[in-house]
Order: C-alpha cells, then structure tokens, then sequence
C-alpha cells in the first residue's frame, strides 16, 4: 500500500492541457455503461486533443471476446463518419481486451503483466485510472483485489485511482462499511466517487453563477430566498432494471447521491479556493447542516409514490408492478418528495422541497430558486399581476439553460403587470456538442482533480439525511400504491406538500 507521504495531493495538469501519461482499465468492459458512455466519451476527449499520446485501455469483464470483437463492441455507438479519421485509427489500436473474473486472483496476476507490457509499448509511466463499471456487490471485491495484486500501490511518482460508480452502499451502514473496505487498500485521494450529474454543464456552472456574479450572492440567503425546489423528474421506467430497482427504490436510487450534490452546490458557502477539498469542505458542511428528520417529521415532510398504468406521449404505458423483474405487489417507491431545512445562518428557515420520480410528464430536472414577494404589494389590483414573479430556474435536462423572471408592465392604457423571463440556453449561446457528461469527469480523473466527486463524509453525510425515512418507510407500508398515474407530476400528497405551507410547485410546461 502506498504511505501516506506518496498519497499527499499534488497539483493538477492545469485544465485544457492533455493529460499526462496513463492506462484505463475498464472493469464491466462489455457492459452498457462502457459502451454508451465511457468509451464514446474517450473518444470526445481524443477529438479535443486532451487525452495523452502515451496512453490505452484495457478492457475488463467475463465474456469470451478477441481484441477485434471488443474494439468493434465497444465502438458500436460513435458516428459513422468518424470511422475513417485519423483519430479514429489512433483510438481504436489503443483498445486492449482481457477476460477474467472479478474475484479471480490470476485474473489480476495477468492483468499486472499486460500492464507492464503496455507501460512499455505504449509508454504509459505506470500510472493507472480503474474505473469500476461493474455491479456494487463487486465494488469492495475489485479494490481488494487490486490491493493484493500491487496495483493500488504508489511510488516512485507513479499514481493509481480507482472510478466507483454509484450506488456507493444502499444505507448508511453499508455505506460506512465499503467505506472503510476501500480505505483499507486505498488512500481517499485515489477514490473517485462518480456521479455522471456533475459532468453536467450547468451543474459545474452553480459555482460558476454564484460566486463570480456579484449581484446575486449578496441575495442569496433567507433574507431574500422564500424556498428551493429541487425536481428530477424521468418519463423512462425501470427499463432492464427491474431486478435492482425493486430492492433500492427512487430514494436510494437517486437522494443520497444527485439530489444532494445539487443541494449542497446550491446552499453551500464561498470556499477558499477552487481546491477539491476546500469545494468538498463547503458542500460537506451543508450536508451535515441539514435537519435531522424524526420518525414525526418523516410522516409529515415525506412523501412517496408508486405509478401505475398511464398514457405518456400519447401511447399506453404499464404500471410499475408488471415491468419485467418487478414482484406483483411491491411496495417499492418510484417517487420520493421532501421538505428538508438546512440549520445555518444563512439558509435557517428557508424550505427546500426536493422530489424525484420515475414515469413521469417530462424529462427534467431543475432547480428552483423562489425569492420572497416585496414587502407591500403595490400592483395588488393590476390586471394579471402574479404575487410571486421573482424566479430564478437553473435547468440542467433536457435542456442546460438558466433563467430569471421578472414583472413588468404590459403595453397598453391598462396598467397590467407580466411575468418577463430572462433566459440563457447553453446551445444557443455556445453551440451543441456530442458530450455523453463523462468527458470532464474522466479528463478530471486524469489529471487528479477530485473537485466533482464525493468524498467519504459527504457520502455518508447523505445517507445519514435518507436512512431515517427509509427506516420509518420499512415499517409502515405504503397504504396505497399505486398512487399516481405514469404521464403524471406524481401523487397528490407531493402538491399538499407544498400547499400546506401555502406554496405550489413550480409549473414545468
């Protein structure tokens, strides 16, 4: 294992510079995730210029597959026309295959000397980024594995870090537990923790909106702010998941994790710097800001959903419980919302609404920055004058894209007062790109830069937030499931939510 003195931060490649020499291996090569994400996404980075020229992947999984099939698997899902491309050529003589399974010693003894082999040909220095693109219950098993073959080991300027992606432990005991299993073989500036929501463009750009724009961080607060909605709404299903969803549900699925990166970005303070731990220190703090919930509060800030049948763009679409893999009766959640506070100077009192749901009218997730009304309403008896016009709507899917609405007067003899909405939409502004959202993740992987990924504490931080409502959701179930429609913005008990508290959720159109 590499001391801790070999393990110390270093600064990393300044970004827009290729990254320095290095092999990827891909565990769960022949999986969807490799073939629809990361590897489209390497080639994005090759075309950018910001892949090293000393650099290979290896490919990992338990299919029986030559090199040729694996390049051609792999790259089933890049564009046509770049087949002929000189960068073409260069990526794909690039891709390396090995079978083995994960829990195979040999397998890591083999994959130690095709390494070797490859710092050689292809002049790689040694330096290793593993991405665990595999099943969670093999997530433990692959860093030990590593550790025991030497692969984790850093030393004479040589690094190794290790890509887990999600769901990192399904409580917060598990979480604790892989936690410290990982820990044991690796030091916690070798983990890198992926969440693909921070590849997102307008998520990485919150830090960007609040802390280089003078005009908005001084309103930033409770003062100013009268609640945050955070939604993720998706119109697909469990798909092909209905085995492992059935076991997680929408709250593990996707809380721990996405909703509370988006929250802790959102209320987090001014960092000190742009360093990774000085941004994770901030988004940490939050996240252990936030109210504990008790069994009382789960019962009346939480509510969850299941759907049934419904109609979603104008085709018939089945209910929850008979998607492939599904049990009849499940109790299962494919929603989940939340009122939760935050105990700070800054954000005490301010609601955030979170929720989170499958099957539902739109693909969309946003945030909502909701400001207070003006101390006295003066166009009280204008003609269409809304009481609440002050939004600000961060939009990260399907379209990256901020805005800010405003009252103003309508043209006209009759004092009529609108809502105005100011808008940026990243692809009018800077053009369309292929990105899948792992480009930057990855470069970032490669150049040491864990700005964008969990560190230990903000990941059990997160489910210390969760496990009290899944502990009062185990024991009592759902009295009536399925309670909303798919097509739908989810079961009723999420709009009395808000409307208890004399608020609506924003109208997504």
């Amino acid at each position: 294992m590499a001391t801790a003195a070999e393990n110390v931060d270093s600064e990393p490649v300044h970004a827009g510079q290729a990254a320095g020499p290095c092999v990827m291996v891909l565990f769960g090569a022949s999986g969807d995730l490799t073939m629809r994400k990361l590897v489209p996404a390497l080639y994005n980075l090759v075309k950018a210029k910001l892949l090293p020229s000393n650099f290979a992947v290896v490919g990992v999984s338990h299919d029986d597959l030559s090199v040729e099939q694996f390049r051609t698997q792999v790259t089933q899902f890049l564009q046509k026309e770049d087949h002929a491309s000189d960068a073409w050529q260069w990526f794909t003589e690039r891709l390396f295959y090995q079978r083995g399974d994960f829990g195979d010693p040999a397998a890591y003894g083999t994959l130690s000397g095709r390494l070797a082999e490859i710092d050689k040909t292809h002049g790689t220095g040694g330096n290793y980024l593993f991405y665990l693109a595999v099943a969670p219950r093999f997530f433990a098993e692959v860093v030990q594995q590593l550790g025991k073959a030497g692969l984790a080991d850093q030393e004479d300027g040589r690094w190794r870090r290790v890509v887990i992606e999600k769901p990192f432990g399904n409580d917060l005991d598990s979480a604790r537990t892989l936690n410290k299993q990982c820990k044991g073989v690796l030091a916690e500036n070798q983990i890198y923790r992926i969440d693909h929501y921070l590849g997102k463009e307008t998520v990485q750009n919150i830090l960007v909106f609040r802390f280089d724009n003078a005009i908005f961080e001084p309103i930033w607060n409770r003062r100013y702010i009268d609640h945050v909605e955070i939604t993720n709404a998706e119109t697909v299903g469990v798909e092909q998941r209905g085995g492992y969803f059935d076991t997680a549900g929408t709250l593990r699925d996707m809380v721990p994790n996405h909703i509370m990166q988006l929250l802790s970005l959102t209320a987090m303070e001014a960092p000190a710097s742009l360093n990774a731990d000085a941004v994770r220190n901030e988004q940490a703090k939050v996240l252990r800001a936030v109210q504990p919930l008790d069994p009382d509060d789960v019962l009346e800030r939480s509510v969850r959903g299941q759907y049934g049948e419904g109609v979603l763009g104008g085709e018939k679409v089945p209910g929850y419980r008979t998607e492939p893999g599904v049990a009849p009766s499940s109790k299962t959640e494919t929603y989940a919302a939340l009122r939760l506070y935050i105990d700070n100077w800054r954000w005490a009192g301010v609601p955030f609404y979170i929720r989170t749901g499958k099957r539902m009218a739109k693909r969309h997730t946003e945030i909502t920055i909701q400001f207070r009304q003006t101390p006295t309403e003066l166009f009280r008896n204008a003609a269409m004058h809304q009481m609440q016009n002050n939004q600000l709507v961060i939009q990260i899917q399907p379209v990256e894209a901020i805005s800010l609405s405003f009252g103003a007067k309508i043209p006209g003899a009759v004092l009529r007062v609108g809502a105005v909405d100011m808008s940026f939409e990243y692809s009018k502004y800077f053009g369309t790109d292929s990105n899948t959202g792992y480009e930057v993740l990855i470069y970032d992987c490669m150049i040491g830069d864990a700005t964008l990924f969990q560190r230990a504490d903000m990941v059990e931080a997160g489910w210390k937030i969760v496990d009290p409502v899944l502990d009062v959701w185990k024991a009592l179930p759902p009295r009536k499931f399925p309670n909303y429609a798919a097509g739908t913005w989810g079961p009723k008990e999420a709009d009395d939510l808000l409307e208890l508290d004399g608020r609506q959720w924003r109208k997504i159109e």
